[in-house]
Formats: structure tokens, sequence, C-alpha cells
């Protein structure tokens, strides 16, 4: 349920991206405009992100996630009503909060899974989900098409009426969350307080600001900008850039940017597993070693991507840059729940607001200012940069001592099931 509610929101997030040759052309927006509304359209969830961890960590998941649902597919269908620049920029900006979905996810997913396997639980869960941008980038496109096609419309109720079904699928799947999913293994959060098994609202409160002290939070809130940013930026203009730059019409253009995101079936699941198995062998700093390597890798093969001015190449580069965009990503957060555990959704929620700081500031290389393969040519460079901050982050040894010590319990109890469940299979 966690990762099929983040591919609808991110579905619904970007649906618009893969139409907006179309919508351009309606609404008669310029390339200053268009900028605009790529900024706006991740700007708003940088905010939402913060604010959802921190309701997280006092409502729970499984109310907080149906909640976003529920509201991101009323603003989703909402868009449609647009009639100009200033209107379409405002319900774009609004749709961004639907983007707070990633926290939920990781968050939900980290309350559920051991320590051993959090980080390829992590990266499974908001890959998958993640692939909603990838999906979007043909199947809007196609929706697009049969509405005309098929029903006849206009090319401005088309799109529309396209975004229509994205919100209606978010309000469809908020119901299902809220009735097949619980916060945690051992029940809800609001059961969970009174029985006096999770922390109290007022030390949630001052877990809260403890980790908005931690500088190793913040650190990697700007890398999560380098690579999850990174990829935001990359689902509001791959389509236009192929259009643009090579000529293909918006069906062809929206298949080519789909591969960019449907690199998330495995991608950022790799990015995980590794800093697990990492993580395993060579503790916390395995796992922050293996986040520098990826990160580093993203920027070369971004940079490689923006001089590439044949399509079959251009796409080759392409899956490269994607591959480790993704295992950059799922990297991330196979480190994020080892970073203050009595405060887990205000670090994620931190984290991932930093993602959609690194795409508003991105945004504005792609707002007019130069050519677009200069911009991607400049973002690979500061990927690279960004990817020796990696390098600053440190876990004590008491920290680390602690995570030994975890994964050494885990191993404990996954042997004695085993030992439990042998007779049985003997017997069989």
């Amino acid at each position: 349920m966690s990762w099929l509610a983040f591919f609808c929101c991110f579905f619904a997030w970007f649906g618009i991206a893969p139409l907006m040759t179309v919508i351009r052309e309606e609404l008669h927006l310029t390339d200053s405009q268009v900028g605009w509304c790529i900024i706006a359209s991740v700007s708003m969830t940088a905010i939402a992100r913060v604010l959802i961890g921190w309701l997280c960590d006092r409502i729970g998941p499984r109310l907080a996630y149906s909640w976003l649902l529920l509201v991101g597919g009323v603003l989703a269908m909402a868009i449609a009503f647009s009639y100009d620049f200033k209107s379409f920029l405002i319900f774009r900006l609004l749709l961004g909060g639907i983007g707070a979905s990633f926290v939920v996810t990781q968050y939900h997913t980290s309350m559920m899974f051991a320590p051993n396997v959090v980080g390829t639980a992590n990266a499974t869960s908001a890959g998958w989900g993640n692939l909603g941008g990838g999906v979007s980038q043909f199947a809007m496109p196609l929706m697009f098409s049969m509405f005309i096609g098929v029903f006849g419309f206009s090319a401005a109720v088309g799109w529309r009426a396209s975004m229509m079904v994205a919100g209606l699928l978010c309000m469809l799947v908020a119901v299902g969350y809220f009735f097949f999913t619980q916060d945690t293994a051992e029940g809800n959060f609001r059961d969970l307080r009174l029985k006096g098994k999770i922390a109290r609202t007022e030390d949630a409160n001052a877990a809260f600001w403890r980790t908005c002290r931690d500088p190793r939070v913040w650190t990697l809130a700007m890398v999560y900008g380098a690579c999850f940013g990174v990829e935001l930026t990359f689902h509001n203009v791959a389509a236009i850039y192929f259009s643009d730059s090579f000529g293909l019409g918006l069906v062809a253009a929206g298949l080519a940017a789909s591969l960019f995101g449907l690199m998330n079936l495995f991608g950022r699941t790799l990015g995980g597993l590794a800093g697990d198995w990492l993580g395993s062998a060579w503790g916390l700093r395995g796992r922050v070693t293996w986040l520098f390597v990826v990160l580093l890798c993203e920027g070369i093969a971004l940079m490689l991507f923006s001089q590439m001015r044949t399509l079959p190449f251009a796409i080759g580069t392409l899956v490269i840059f994607a591959l480790f965009v993704e295992m950059a990503s799922g990297a991330t957060y196979s480190v994020v729940p080892f970073l203050n555990r009595d405060s887990l959704g205000a670090t994620a929620g931190i984290v991932g607001a930093g993602g959609n700081v690194g795409a508003v500031l991105a945004g504005f290389l792609f707002g007019g200012l130069m050519e677009w393969s200069t911009a991607f040519l400049l973002l690979g460079a500061a990927v690279v940069c960004c990817s020796l901050l990696t390098l600053s982050i440190r876990f004590s040894a008491d920290s680390e001592r602690d995570a030994r010590r975890e994964l050494k319990w885990v191993a404990w109890q996954q042997h004695q099931e085993q030992q439990q469940a042998r007779p049985g299979l003997e017997s069989g």
C-alpha cells in the first residue's frame, strides 16, 4: 500500500509534465513562464515534507497518508480549471504539496522493517513509487490521445480530463490506505500511546528540535537535493527537452522521457540494497562511502548526457545517468533511519525537503537564461561538488556499536525462527 500510494501521488504530481507542450500552446506560455511553473511544482513540497514528517510523529503514517491522498486528489482535479498562466501557476504550486507523500512512505517503511534490510525496503517502496513519474510520461500522453481520438474531445478538454483521472486514482487509494494499513506492526499510534509503548506528543516535540540542530541531517538534505532534486527537475523538463532538441512528437518525447523514471523499477532498490550490504560489512561508514561513490558517478553521467547531440547517444547516457540518480536516492535513505531514531519523521521530512529545495534551485537554470544543455552541464558539476559533502557525515562510536548490536540481534532472531521452522519442514 505504501508504494502504491506514492505511485499514485507521483503520477498525479508529474502527470502534467508530458502534456506541457499542449498546455504551453493553449495558455500561450513563454519560456520564462514555463520555467516558473517548473519551480512552482516543487516549491510547496519542501514545506509540505517538513510538516508531514512532524505530523507522522504525532498521528502516525496511516492517517497522515489518507488525508494527504484525499487533498492531493482534489488538487490534481482542480488544476483542470486553469485558464491562464496565473491560475495554472497557483494550482501547480498547490499540487506540489502531494510530493510530501515520499516522507510518509519512508517513515512507514522504516517503522515496519528491521535494520539489516531497512535500506532495501525504503529504496524499493520509494523507487516503485517514483515509478509513477516514469509511467506518467507515456501514460498521460496516451490517455490524452485517447480522449481526443476516441471521445472526440478538444486538446484543451483532453489534458484536463486526463488530470481528472489522476486525481480520482489518488482519492480511491486514500480509502484503501485508511482501511488496509496500520501505523506499526504492533498497532496504531493512538492505541500504543494509551498503552505507553511510544513517546508522548511532548517528547516528540523535544526530539524534533534536537533533530533540527543535527548538522548531519542538513548535510543529507543538501545531498538529497543533488540526487532526488535533480530527478524531480528532470521529470519536469525531459519531455520538452527531447521534443525541442531532437524534434520528437508528444508521444515519442514522452516515451523517451519515461526511460528515466522507469529505472525506478530496480535502480533505487540497488542503491538501498548495496547500502545494507556495505552497512553489514563495514558499519554505518560503509553506507556513507557508498553514497559518495554513486553521487559522484551521477554528476559525471549528467555532464556526459548534456553533451549528447544525437538521439541514440542521448538515450544511452540518459539510462546510465538515471541509474546513478536512483541509486544515490536509495543510498541516502539507507543512512537516514540511523540518524535520529526518536524523531524519524522529522529527520525523513527535513532530508526529503532538501530534495525539493534542490529541485527549486535547479529549476532556475531552466528559466530561459541559457540553453538547456548548458543547464544540464552546470547541474552535473554541482552534483559532483555536493558528493564531497558526504565525506563530512560522521557517526559516533556508540552509534556504530548500537548498529552492530542491532544487526546481531536480528541475525539471532532469524536463526531462532529457522530453528523453530525446521522440525515442521522435516516432518513435511
